[in-house]
Order: C-alpha cells, then structure tokens, then sequence
C-alpha cells in the first residue's frame, strides 16, 4: 500500500506526464505506442488527487463555514437590533421616527471609515486578530447601549459601534477568498451570508419578547442590547483560537490537503500581477461601477430592514410580541433564497443574473406595497418578496476576487462595501424624514423601489471576467 508520501511524489508524476501530454498529445501518443509502455507512472494514481481534493474542499467548509456563520448572526443582531428596539424607545424615551432613523444612520459614518482598512488587515495582518479585536468591542458596545437615555448618547453608542464593526463583513469577504476556490466561493459566500436573513428568524422573535418584559426595574429594549452584546464578547474570544489564517498555517489539515488547497487557490488568481495602488482601485472604472450599484441595493435594503418593525406594527396594529414572530416569516424565505440562489450560480457558472433577478423582484414587490394593501396577509407576502432581495448577496461578493487581481480585490471590497454602506446612512435616515415629513411610508417605499431597479440592471452591466494580460489589473 502506497503512503501519503508516496502518493504525492507520483502524483507529482502524473502532473509532468500530463502536462507533456498537453504539449504535443499526438507525438507523446505515438511514441508510447512505439516504446510499448508508458513513459511515465500510469493516470490511474489520478482518483486519489480527486480524493485528496474532495476531501480538503469539504473540510475547510466544515471546519470554517458554520463558525463564520455563527459569527456574523451575531454581528448582524447587534447591528440592526436598533429596529426593533426602536419600537420601546419611542415609547420610552419620546424618540421620534427622525432620531431613531438618524441613530440608525450615524453607524454607517464610522463603519464606512473603516472599510478598507479591515480588508487590508486580514490581507497583510491577520484575518483572526482583527476579527477577534473587532467583535470583542462591538460586543461591549452593544451591551453599553442599554445605558442610553438621550438622543445623542445614543447618536454616540452608534457612532463607536460602526467605527467597531467596520472592518468585520470586508474582511471576512477577502479571508474566505483564501479559503475556498473559485467553483466554491458562491457557495460558500452564501452559506456565510445566509446569516443575514437568519439572524432575523432569530433575532425578531426574540426582540419582540424581550420587549414584551421588564425585569429589575429596566425596560425590555435595555435589556435587548445587553443580552445580544454579550455573545459577541464570547465569540470574539473564541475566533482568535479558532481561526487560521492561510492555509499554510492549518495544523487541521493534512500536508497533501494545504498543498492542494495552495496550488488551487494559485491557479485561480487572474493571470495579471502588477502591483497595485489603492488609487489604482479608486480609479477604476470596475470598482467604481460595483461600488455605485452596491449604493443603490444598499440604499434599499438597509432602509427595509431598520423601518420593517415599524411598517408592520403601524400597519397591522399588533402586540410587539406578535410583530416580532410574524417580522421572521419573510427572513425565513430569504434565507432559503439565499442557499439555493448561491447554489445555483456555482452550478451554472453564471453570476450576473443571479444577482440581478432578486433586485427585480423586490422592485415588483415595492411596488405592490405602494398600493398600500389593507390585508395584512398580503402585506406580509410584499415584504416577504422584499426581504428576498438579499438572495443577491453572495453571488454578488464572489463577483470582485473572480474578475479583479488578488491585490486589487481586497481593496475593492473594502471600497465597494464602503460607499455601499453610505447609504446606510442616507437610507434609513431619508426614510424616516420623509415619513415625519408626509406621514406617509409612500415617499420612501417609491426611492427603495428605484434603488433596486437601477441596482439590478447596473449589475447586468458589470464585466463577466477579468480583463486580459495586455491591461490594467482593474
């Protein structure tokens, strides 16, 4: 029986044979017929590499995916449990739709700023300090929001937890770039961003009970921040030890899997190599087209998920509890969306219309709520298409490594992700003026159905590979 070490020298074999083989097949075929035998160790030692391959993809999804995944339920709980929230702090506090929306949007003035910056770290520093430095902060930030009482404590609370949290979805992007190959990165760009919808699933019933109760003399919205900030702090801790950085430094797997996995990863880097500047990046019409429609998509989805809460519960009249379990029924769908969305891309070697299609979607769906429908099950079904639209997540961020040189990649992401997140800002906050404004959802549902439609077509407009050897990386 052959031994590990043994496989890889005739695997080594192999490779020169065939690569001969691929240079002159005809002269390589005629003068194995001549000689009676095979110039080099036979292909049948081929099925073990497959082994070895099969079995290195599936263990860096076991071993990466359900932890990241983990890891950013609870990032996008303490991001968004504001929307939920909100509803007790109105009640509480006297906040009105204008600060609730502009305590939504002062996050996204930190958490722009530090963008690129965290895909930088995880690319030249290391991908588990600044994930673990970064969730043990937001962590205690979170928790710390319990003590707000004022608009500005809470404009402040936001502010720090952004400029916490802004390296963390930039980074975890570019590190799964190191892991996973190109027919995998959708895939698992979708099993990791999955969280999203889920973390509502998760979080909304959750918040609404919690809010439903008062413990110790504290309102049931403080008690919310506390109890969904603490996990973070644990995590954080636990992703310093948990995580690798390259596969090189991988203890976990065997020597024939990082060589693999290295080799792989390799051969799916863009043939160009230049170095590359960050204003390299900022100058490039690629990076500057994805950044702009990740605006536009942002712009609507992050407008739908802080002002969802309040939409449903001024529409339906019911209990925060009630508002928070049937709040779960549209992420739940989403979810599902999202895996078979993902899923779908890989097999189909497709990306661009995968990442469109549930942008039109959510269009017809805007639409249709601008008509104002008096039935809740209705109303339920708009949203749910609504929320569906995050089902363009992941097939869209494996998008930027696939057509764009390593180097250039993990800036673009962070400047992608950056503008993008502006509006984060300029969503929630235009939102809830014009609904203070018009005390009407009409102005702002109209702008999110928009945003969508020009999101969705400039997708369409984005290049299909990367450019060839003769021009600029970007």
């Amino acid at each position: 029986m052959y031994t590990g070490g043994t496989w890889d020298a005739l695997n080594q074999l192999a490779a020169i044979r065939e690569d001969k083989a691929r240079a002159n097949p005809l002269v390589y075929e005629v003068m194995e017929t001549q000689s009676g035998m095979a110039l080099d160790p036979p292909f049948v030692i081929a099925p073990p590499a497959v082994e070895v391959g099969d079995r290195t993809r599936h263990h860096i999804a076991m071993r990466l995916l359900p932890f990241l995944f983990v890891l950013y339920i609870a990032n996008y709980l303490d991001r968004t449990n504001l929307a939920y929230a909100a509803l007790g702090m109105s009640r509480d506090l006297g906040f009105s739709d204008r600060v609730i929306g502009l305590g939504v949007g002062v996050f996204f003035v930190s958490y722009v700023a530090l963008q690129i910056p965290g895909a930088l770290l995880v690319e030249r520093w290391s991908a588990r300090r600044m994930i673990s430095a970064s969730m043990i902060a937001w962590g205690l930030l979170t928790a710390l929001t319990a003590l707000v009482r004022t608009p500005g404590q809470l404009y402040a609370a936001r502010f720090l937890l952004g400029a916490a949290e802004g390296g963390f979805f930039p980074g975890v992007v570019v590190y799964l770039s190191h892991w996973f190959i190109r027919e995998d990165r959708a895939k698992a760009t979708s099993n990791f961003m999955c969280a999203i919808p889920l973390s509502f699933v998760i979080g909304s019933p959750f918040a609404g009970w919690i809010l439903s109760h008062n413990w110790l003399a504290l309102e049931g919205w403080r008690w919310l921040f506390f109890l969904e900030g603490i996990p973070a702090v644990l995590l954080g801790a636990a992703a310093f030890f948990f995580l690798t950085d390259w596969p090189r430094e991988a203890s976990w797997l065997a020597p024939a899997q990082r060589q693999w996995i290295q080799q792989k990863l390799q051969q799916d880097k863009p043939a160009v190599r230049q170095a590359i500047t960050v204003w390299q990046v900022f100058r490039s019409g690629t990076t500057q087209l994805l950044a702009l429609l990740t605006f536009l998509i942002y712009f609507m989805t992050y407008s739908f998920v802080f002002w969802f809460p309040t939409m449903l519960k001024r529409q339906s009249g019911l209990t925060d509890g009630r508002v928070g379990l049937l709040g779960a029924a549209p992420y739940l769908v989403a979810f599902l969306a999202m895996l078979v969305n993902g899923w779908h891309s890989d097999k189909s070697n497709e990306r661009r219309w995968h990442a469109a299609t549930p942008l039109f979607l959510a269009a017809v769906g805007l639409l249709g709520l601008l008509s104002q429908p008096r039935s809740i099950v209705l109303s339920v079904v708009l949203f749910t298409v609504v929320c569906s639209a995050s089902a363009y997540l992941p097939v869209f961020w494996a998008i930027p490594s696939e057509i764009l040189s390593q180097p250039a990649a993990a800036t673009a992401v962070g400047m992608i992700n950056a503008v993008g997140s502006v509006a984060g800002f300029a969503g929630p906050f235009l939102f809830g003026y014009l609904h203070t404004r018009t005390n009407s959802f009409s102005p702002g549902l109209a702008l999110m159905m928009l945003s969508a439609l020009a999101g969705g077509l400039l997708i369409l407009c984005v290049p299909r590979s990367a450019p060839s050897a003769t021009r600029s990386p970007l």
